[in-house]
């Protein structure tokens, strides 16, 4: 078993429970890591039998700049689901969907969630 990690990914999305924040949008930043056991050796080097980074980045940005949600909580367990569904070797993902803006009446840097599945 190894772990990868997939820092600060960042995409231009509509999430919120406010009809301004579905209007304005605002960037959101995931970080993935993604527990993985590979069905060959690691020493055979081959990139089908682990996660290619190119396309798990992907089936995050379809998710996170698809169709709106309420919250980042099932934000992030979509892309969770999604990612285990993909990708057979991946035995646990823990995702963190961070927003930046959030709308709260004080100052913070962002929001932050983390997901893990499966449970």
């Amino acid at each position: 078993m190894y772990v990868i990690r997939m820092k600060n990914c960042a995409f231009f999305a509509r999430h919120g429970v406010l009809d301004e924040e579905e209007t304005l949008g605002q960037r959101f930043y995931v970080d993935a890591e993604l527990t993985v056991e590979p069905s060959r050796p690691l020493t055979e080097d081959s990139i089908e039998d682990t996660v290619n980074y190119g396309v798990a980045f992907a089936v995050i940005e379809k998710i996170v700049t698809g169709h709106r949600r309420f919250l980042i909580e099932a934000l992030a367990l979509e892309v969770a689901k999604a990612l285990t569904a993909r990708f057979s070797q991946i035995r646990k993902a823990e995702i963190t969907v961070r927003k930046p803006n959030a709308p709260v009446p004080g100052v913070l840097d962002y929001v932050e969630v983390t997901v893990v599945w499966p449970e």
